[in-house]
């Protein structure tokens, strides 16, 4: 570009809420090049005239150089007129008709905000709510694009006028930064009792004194509220679980910084990258144990749910109370998060001896993210604040745009369009009114935030999931039904950016068949527009149905009956629960609200049972987390199962409950046949791949579904697969549980229409 020039850039991707325009007018300043920059509902517009050599310098400095919180798609540029008018400016925000402007998800409060808030000196000491362009809120208080304060909940408070000059100073870090704000013009905190009345004095010393006292405080937090409580006080734990009616689900506990997280869990380099993060999830990890946190946290766990301060006000009640805490979600058992002041007086009343209140308004509830570190990379678990709203990008296009409707259990749902499909939030387990308004109102918000006019609406194939009446009800629009297991292996072609075809192993609870069964332990051939059952484990009875999932022994019976008739060997779990046995074989055998499935996490739970671990459970997967974590790590040795049949998988389950049993008998510890279960069905799995790449020249596996959070059995999966030349494909962007089914229900209906181009 010899000469002075004039170009015209688009810039797209996460550059709003990131100090893009900021970034964007200091790089042209450093290149003494004139013009402007702004925010539209395509993303951020520059025009920029000078010198041609730095011009191009620019251009390319635009994505290398971009924010750290930028996410730069995409850059193009074309020629225009020169104008000759001097300085470099940003200009107001441009509003207009189709949007493809992207919003930031909320992150951590950065390392220089921290430090205002600690400096004696500095106008922002001890605020809670201090940000800047690096940091702080923005999908949660995001109403519309383009992104500016007057399309987010910081409308209500204007500037004052040294914020003023910050948000108006190119050489301040808060130079544009929308959520600004201090204690003269900005949300203010405040402290009541349960009756709501006022508590005098400073509302942070005043809930770090309740907290240290052992009362239960809610918080209003980011995207909600937090029920919190000192961690190491048995008494205040007890209460919260009882008062929330939270039986033995673990709680999530915030330590105050690295140190003192190192006081509770065993952290790794890549756990630390992950809890140090913008991001700032529930991280798992393996806890030490000598933590000094209160055995009710996390009941009969060898992990625990960690997480850093990621706002200033985590930060001054963690660094003045000087203890972790436990924080957990603002709801009783099954309910959405509440995140409006006046729900949450209502539904926390009988919970919360108080309420630490600010008057910023929130609105998007979104839950914390949880995730899992394996191999060094996150393996989602729950994936909400953080993370959301920002895109899949997948390399193909959704031709027409679409909503996924999810599954029914950890539904999220699914809007996408172009190249980026957009999961949304953490809803919840579709299983009442409010959850079921939370996921209509935030497909409501999703759907203009992105202006995604579904003409295509994906849904599971179950008819009593609410999910898919709820797609079912909508008028105008295309249907696309997708099988739940091939919902779970499309989500992790396009969690990889793959089409297909692989081989798709799905382990979970259970999940709707195409011939009416329950489905749950497969082995697919699969792309993203269709699959082949080529192998699954064997069938077994649900005594009782839906019974059998709380009461896993039910499963153990219908195991032990099938394979041993009336000669059950005696064991424990006979003996524990004799006198209900005989119903349960007489409910297996007849089938009589018993239907048979070929689940994996069945076979989970009717080992946990026969082990002694669990024999009924509080939340989902309990049972199956209890045999992870109860399995020896050094323990290689495995069940040889699976070689008798010619159909993969086929005999597996029945095969290794006959071995757990023999060992069990022979005086085994427990923790070594957890183990060799494990091991056993890994090396199955392995087999039974082999066994269809022989039949498909198939080398790629994707592992999807629930059973692959286990991350003992994940890794014990994907060694072997590798070990015999396969190429593993693994979750990272979204989760392998129902959390991510909307993914993949989203590809496969894009992918269907792409091979009906005449539809």
């Amino acid at each position: 570009m010899p000469g002075p020039r004039r170009v015209r850039v688009r810039v797209e991707g996460i550059v709003q809420g990131v100090g893009f325009r900021p970034f964007v007018h200091a790089l042209a300043r450093e290149y003494d090049l004139a013009g402007f920059v702004g925010n539209d509902t395509g993303g951020v517009f520059v025009e920029v005239e000078g010198d041609g050599d730095h011009l191009t310098a620019f251009v390319t400095d635009l994505s290398r150089r971009a924010p750290t919180l930028a996410q730069v798609e995409r850059v193009t540029t074309e020629a225009v007129p020169r104008t000759g008018q001097p300085g470099f400016a940003i200009v107001t925000s441009v509003t207009g008709a189709g949007r493809e402007a992207l919003i930031s998800p909320d992150t951590a409060t950065c390392a220089d905000c921290i430090a205002d808030v600690a400096d004696p000196a500095d106008r922002r000491h001890g605020y809670p709510f201090t940000n800047c362009t690096n940091c702080g809120p923005r999908f949660t208080i995001v109403t519309d694009v383009p992104y500016d304060r007057r399309a987010t909940t910081m409308v209500d408070f204007p500037l004052c006028a040294g914020c003023a000059a910050e948000y108006a100073d190119p050489g301040d870090r808060r130079f544009h930064a929308e959520p600004v704000c201090c204690p003269a013009c900005g949300p203010a905190l405040r402290l009541v009792d349960a009756d709501g009345v006022p508590v005098v004095g400073d509302p942070v010393d005043a809930a770090v004194r309740w907290l240290r006292n052992g009362r239960i405080l809610a918080v209003k937090g980011l995207g909600g509220y937090h029920l919190a409580t000192r961690a190491d006080d048995e008494r205040a734990v007890s209460a919260l679980r009882a008062r929330k009616r939270r039986e033995e689900k673990p709680f999530a506990v915030m330590a105050a910084d690295l140190r003192a997280a190192r006081t509770l869990v065993h952290l790794t380099p890549a756990a630390v990258r992950v809890l140090t993060g913008a991001r700032r999830p529930v991280v798992l990890l393996p806890r030490r144990a000598d933590a000094p946190v209160a055995a009710s946290v996390a009941p009969d766990n060898r992990d625990l749910g960690v997480m850093l301060p990621y706002t200033p006000l985590h930060h001054l009640l963690l660094g003045r109370l000087g203890m972790p805490i436990v924080l957990t979600s603002g709801n009783t058992s099954d309910e959405p998060i509440a995140h409006k002041d006046d729900d949450a007086r209502q539904r926390l009343a009988r919970i919360a001896d108080g309420f630490l209140f600010h008057d910023r308004r929130i609105h998007v509830r979104t839950d914390d993210s949880v995730v899992r570190v394996f191999r060094g990379r996150e393996l989602p678990v729950r994936r909400s604040r953080g993370y959301v709203p920002a895109p899949v990008t997948v390399p193909w296009r959704f031709d027409r745009p679409v909503l996924a409707c999810g599954a029914e259990l950890k539904n999220t749902f699914c809007v996408a369009k172009g190249r980026r499909a957009f999961v949304s939030h953490h809803i919840g387990d579709l299983e009442n009114y409010e959850t079921l308004c939370a996921f209509t109102e935030g497909i409501e918000h999703f759907s203009r935030l992105f202006d995604v006019r579904p003409e295509i609406v994906a849904h599971d194939l179950h008819p009593e999931y609410l999910s898919t009446k709820y797609a079912l009800q909508r008028d105008d629009v295309e249907l696309v039904g997708v099988q739940h297991h091939h919902a779970h292996i499309a989500s992790c072609l396009a969690d990889n950016g793959e089409r297909g075809p692989v081989i798709g192993i799905a382990f979970d609870g259970l999940g709707f068949g195409p011939d009416g069964t329950l489905w749950g332990g497969e082995l697919l051939v699969a792309d993203l527009i269709g699959f082949e059952r080529v192998g699954h484990l064997g069938a077994i009875s649900m005594p009782g149905g839906v019974a059998a999932i709380r009461e896993p022994w039910r499963m153990a019976v219908a195991y032990l009956d099938e394979i041993y008739g009336d000669a059950v060997p005696d064991l424990e779990v006979l003996r524990r629960h004799e006198r209900r046995w005989p119903v349960m074989v007489a409910l297996a055998r007849s089938g009589t609200n018993s239907p048979r499935t070929s689940s994996a996490g069945r076979l989970f739970d009717a080992v946990s049972a026969i082990l002694g671990l669990r024999d009924r459970v509080t939340y989902e997967g309990q049972a199956a987390i209890a045999l992870e974590q109860r399995a020896h790590r050094d323990e290689r040795g495995g069940y040889r199962v699976g070689t008798a049949g010619t159909a993969p998988l086929a005999d597996v389950g029945h095969e290794l409950v006959r071995c757990v049993v023999d060992d069990l008998t022979s005086g085994v510890d427990p923790g070594r046949i957890a183990a060799r279960f494990h091991n056993g069905l890994a090396d199955a799995v392995v087999r039974a791949a082999e066994a269809v790449r022989e039949r498909t020249g198939l080398a790629g596996v994707a592992l999807s579904g629930g059973v692959f959070q286990n991350v003992l059995l994940l890794d014990r999966v994907v060694g072997g697969l590798e070990a015999e030349g396969f190429r593993v494909l693994v979750h990272s962007r979204v989760p392998p549980n129902d959390g991510g089914i909307s993914l993949g229900q989203a590809v496969v209906a894009a992918a269907r229409l792409r091979a009906t181009p005449s539809r």
